[in-house]
């Protein structure tokens, strides 16, 4: 209960209790001065917000004295004010605090000793005399030097980034971005955050720009929300274009600006190159004054409006594709018949008539696409071209999107795959990847396994590098979701209909007794399940209460499945949700696995999440530096809670995360469906509840049964179900890359 509400309380941090990075949210135990002795209390709680906070400051909090049920009395600060502390002790604890690297408390003690009072201000103007202490050699001192000023800007950066709501994590990436003059920066155009800073949105900077005084109908507003309009189509829903007048009036919802300001900024977006309007792929080879092409290409159309990269990306795509499908090969081209042939005699089994076209279509093309879905026999095609290249002595390359696709295609193929990213290598230097246009893989045969996974700008990378004189095959799977980012490669080049491509549909591989195969296949149809009762790979328990499925949910993965089919929970078994939020959702569904799988041991809090030795984690971007991609599922093997770092092994490469880094990986006890693409796990459960009516689609369902290799249990609700493998209106996306072939 609150009393003597808007007090202000002065004091010196002895310790700081708890701090959260994300939210800024701390709680303080605080020295009062002795004049306070009106309540008989030296000692407080203070909680409250503040995004820089050091033992040895003293503060200046505004708030309310309240009775919590579990910590007693405590002061709930509105607002907390820090500034350098004056007291000896204050100073010595403040030096002493791990705030300046070099500095620890025998140190800190004689370096006031020496100074007094007057500390604070010889490191800040006369950093020289400090020769004037005791047993101080140079290196030390320079240390010294360097991270008082270091953390004298990290002050100023902190204090910046807490009066616009930025936290720490996010402020130590705009530092590390901009370097010491990250405010001037922001200043000048705060909307370069949106660009440049993962995690930071066209809100945040806006909130800058308009305190520091951009006019709300500004032109560097106006074009910053046309880029940042466009970015997000791109990333919600993966357009590589928008309609003029969509974009105007999207942009124009964010921002109030009127439209006819916003068609400025795009014109001058477009002067400037930032963004490419095109009214249709086909115009460049128009003829001249030909009426029936006229009438065929409005030229009056909308404008089609593409971010620049995604629009180099889909014209590069769409010539490299080209490129190789139309050069000589680098070695003498098969027989096919004879090939086929061959394989089938060392495999001592014959290949069904889809199989044996699939096969002598990619031999005798030099571009090639194989889809399907599972048990169609896709691996069976790998295996055959490896073995039939390679008994003609040739390079062949292997590789997936994703480190779990990689290695099961590795096992099952029975040769070396890499994943995509791996394979390009990339260059932290250049910023770029190392193989490219100028400089090519060498290959004669690269095979691409999961490649309905590989977006617009990742096709363009990948087949820029791939040599002319090689031969391309795409296997994947069209009717699983389409990629995370922008653009649908793998159907566009089928829609194109000018490369060579075969669909298998003829299942051969299903488990005596199992369903899983005959499941997805039952979906992709738009078909009931099939459940039998008895022990088989596919079971659906019915739950219509969310807190019973999430209680379900924990049992199977905890309990159950390990005891009955002898799986490691953690190792081996996944659940898979549909959404992040909501009862049903990973936030909450990891929460509760980690305290059932990991409830204790070393562990640092990061935003409302605790990372623990030995917990799951899936990273969220691709972060070239640490060679590790959007996806990539780890373990946490070692925990700094001094420095707020820990290890993340990924198949068993261990990559460091500092303080800064964190806001990259969440736990993976449970994932969404959509982050799950390209993996395959021994065990999968499926949350398919009500909770999730509006992503309920059968291209979902059907994806996330095809994840799971030996068992696959649903949980939820009958309706969730039937809704799902009825609802097939696939949003299609707005793409010109079967235009461009085409």
């Amino acid at each position: 209960m609150a009393e003597e509400a808007g007090e202000t309380l002065e004091g010196t941090i002895k310790s700081v209790v708890f701090h959260n990075d994300e939210n800024g949210y701390t709680v303080l135990h605080v020295e009062l001065p002795s004049g306070f002795a009106l309540r008989k209390l030296n000692e407080i709680t203070v909680v409250g917000k503040t995004q820089a906070v050091w033992e040895g400051e003293e503060i200046s909090a505004t708030g309310s004295w309240v009775t919590d049920k579990v910590h007693g009395r405590q002061f709930k600060a509105e607002t907390i004010t820090c500034v350098a502390p004056k007291s000896l002790v204050g100073i010595e604890r403040y030096l002493a605090s791990g705030l300046i690297k070099g500095i620890g408390k025998v140190l800190a003690k004689r370096i006031v000793d020496t100074f007094g009072e007057d500390t604070l201000n010889v490191l800040s103007h006369q950093s020289a005399r400090l020769r004037e202490v005791p047993k101080l050699g140079s290196a030390k001192i320079e240390q010294i030097r360097a991270s008082w000023h270091a953390n004298e800007t990290m002050r100023e950066n902190m204090i910046f980034g807490q009066t616009y709501g930025i936290s720490i994590t996010k402020m130590t990436k705009i530092v590390r971005k901009y370097g010491p003059d990250a405010i001037a920066i922001i200043k000048a155009d705060p909307y370069k955050l949106c660009r440049d800073i993962w995690g930071i949105g066209f809100a945040t900077a806006d909130k800058i720009a308009l305190s520091v005084g951009i006019p709300k109908d500004s032109m560097l507003r106006a074009r910053a929300s046309i880029s940042y309009t466009l970015e997000t189509e791109a990333e919600e829903s993966g357009h590589c274009w928008t309609l003029e007048n969509d974009l105007l009036l999207h942009a124009n919802e964010l921002t109030e600006i009127p439209t006819e300001v916003l068609g400025e900024a795009l014109e001058k977006e477009i002067t400037d190159g930032r963004v490419i309007a095109e009214r249709d792929t086909a115009a460049e080879s128009a003829p001249p004054h030909d009426a029936e092409w006229t009438e065929r290409h409005d030229v009056t159309a909308p404008r089609r409006i593409y971010l620049r990269s995604l629009w180099w990306a889909e014209r590069e795509t769409a010539t490299h594709v080209r490129r190789i499908r139309d050069s000589l090969p680098g070695f003498t081209p098969v027989d096919a018949g004879k090939a086929v042939e061959w394989w089938e005699k060392k495999a001592g089994f014959s290949l069904a008539a889809q199989q044996t076209n699939a096969l002598e279509q990619c031999l005798s093309n030099k571009f090639s696409i194989i889809t399907g879905g599972p048990g169609v026999g896709k691996t069976t095609i790998i295996r055959a071209l490896v073995d039939i290249y390679g008994a003609r002595k040739l390079k062949v390359v292997l590789a997936a999107p994703t480190g779990r696709a990689a290695k099961r295609m590795s096992e099952s193929v029975g040769a070396a795959a890499q994943t995509i990213h791996r394979l390009l290598k990339w260059n932290p230097v250049t910023n770029k990847f190392t193989f490219n246009k100028e400089n090519p893989l060498e290959g004669d045969v690269f095979i691409f396994d999961e490649t309905s996974m590989i977006d617009i700008k990742l096709a363009n990378e990948l087949l820029s590098a791939i040599p002319s004189t090689a031969a391309v095959v795409l296997v994947g799977d069209t009717d699983q979701l389409p990629s995370v980012g922008a653009g649908n490669v793998l159907g566009d080049l089928i829609k194109s209909g000018n490369i060579a491509f075969t669909r298998l549909d003829q299942i051969f591989r299903q488990d005596a007794g199992g369903l899983i195969v005959t499941n997805a296949h039952h979906v992709n149809a738009g078909e009931p399940l099939e459940i039998r009762s008895g022990d088989t790979d596919f079971y659906f328990v019915r739950c219509e209460d969310p807190e019973q499925c999430l209680r379900r949910a924990i049992e199977f993965m905890t309990t159950r499945i390990p005891r009955k089919f002898g799986l490691d929970p953690l190792e081996d078994v996944q659940v898979l949700t549909p959404m992040r939020r909501n009862l049903l959702g990973t936030e909450s569904l990891n929460f509760e696995l980690q305290k059932a799988l990991n409830p204790s041991g070393a562990a640092l809090i990061r935003g409302g999440t605790t990372f623990r030795v030995g917990d799951r984690v899936m990273q969220l971007r691709n972060n070239y530096d640490k060679d590790v991609y959007n996806g990539d599922v780890g373990f946490i093997k070692a925990v700094d809670p001094t420095d707020r770092s820990l290890v993340v092994t990924f198949d068993g490469r261990p990559v460091k995360y500092d303080a800064g880094d964190l806001d990259e990986l969440v736990l993976a006890y449970a994932t969404t469906i959509h982050k799950s693409q390209g993996s395959e796990y021994p065990a999968v459960i499926v949350i398919v509840h009500t909770q999730h009516y509006v992503m309920l689609q059968r291209n979902l369902l059907y994806t996330a049964i095809t994840r799971g290799k030996k068992l696959v249990l649903l949980i939820g609700v009958p309706y969730a179900v039937s809704r799902a493998i009825e609802t097939n209106v696939v949003r299609e996306r707005r793409t010109t890359l079967a235009e461009r072939l085409a």
